[in-house]
């Protein structure tokens, strides 16, 4: 990965997709173990459906991490300054995730060169999951 640098980058500079494999059970399982997060609504049918869901679904903080490695892709993550997110939709089983990002802003934060990156992800209908930003710095 070559480091982008802020005088090489312009606004509506697109990130390269990261393709996610649809959502599995196993998928969920593995993260549940490696976050902490068991809550059964995530890994446990029967719960879901007595939730009134008709099967588990994706963690939230699930869909940030393939946001945030479609961030640390492009950049070191030391170079990340802030990450806020809005959940706009459920991530369902099968759902074979596409996240996406580009530059909106070029800009300086506390004396540091700064890109505000605008990231979504989508299911492979279009429907939009997660939106939010990002604030990079560059050297």
């Amino acid at each position: 990965m070559s480091e982008p640098r802020f005088d090489s980058v312009q606004i509506g500079d697109a990130l390269t997709p990261l393709h996610i494999p649809p959502v599995t059970r196993h998928m969920l399982a593995l993260f549940a173990g490696a976050s902490g997060d068991h809550h059964p609504i995530h890994i446990d049918i029967d719960y879901a459906r007595k939730a009134g869901m008709p099967d588990v679904f994706a963690h939230g903080m699930l869909g940030m991490a393939w946001l945030w490695r479609l961030l640390t892709q492009w950049a070191p993550q030391s170079q990340l300054r802030s990450f806020d997110a809005r959940f706009q939709g459920i991530t369902h089983l099968g759902n074979a995730m596409e996240c996406t990002g580009h530059i909106i802003e070029k800009l300086e934060v506390n004396g540091e060169r700064c890109v505000r990156i605008e990231v979504q992800s989508k299911n492979q209908f279009g429907l939009s999951k997660i939106a939010g930003e990002a604030l990079v710095a560059l050297p």
